[in-house]
């Protein structure tokens, strides 16, 4: 079974930015899957059982707190490691997804070699 990763992230410089982060983690054998949107996000996680999330926190339709707590709800998904990327850099932020059940907060702007880095050390 191929590891996988899923994007969540509803500005598209941004989806693009993140996924040219890590597609060299496809050279290794690493799927990529790209959503815009909250609902969107949590259909392909159920979907394609990743080993990774990088998600956003504010995107319309369902914000990333709310798929974190799916995910870690749904007790027969594979649990993922889960990273909120954010713009929103706020201590209460931080609690926030840190109850929810996100493994990791990084905000934004992200230095793209330290994100691939995480993945990396994540999926294999």
């Amino acid at each position: 079974m191929q590891t996988k990763i899923v994007i969540a992230e509803d500005e598209a410089y941004l989806r693009l930015l993140i996924q040219q982060s890590i597609e060299e983690l496809e050279d290794e054998g690493v799927g990529i899957i790209v959503t815009e949107d909250g609902p969107s996000a949590l259909a392909a996680i159920e979907r394609e059982q990743p080993a990774l999330i990088l998600l956003d926190v504010m995107m319309p339709g369902m914000n990333g707190f709310e798929v974190c707590e799916r995910v870690r709800a749904n007790k027969s998904l594979r649990q993922p490691y889960i990273i909120l990327l954010t713009a929103k850099g706020q201590e209460y932020d931080r609690v926030r997804g840190s109850e929810v059940g996100a493994d990791r907060y990084m905000t934004k702007p992200f230095n793209p070699d330290d994100l691939l880095d995480a993945a990396r050390a994540i999926v294999l």
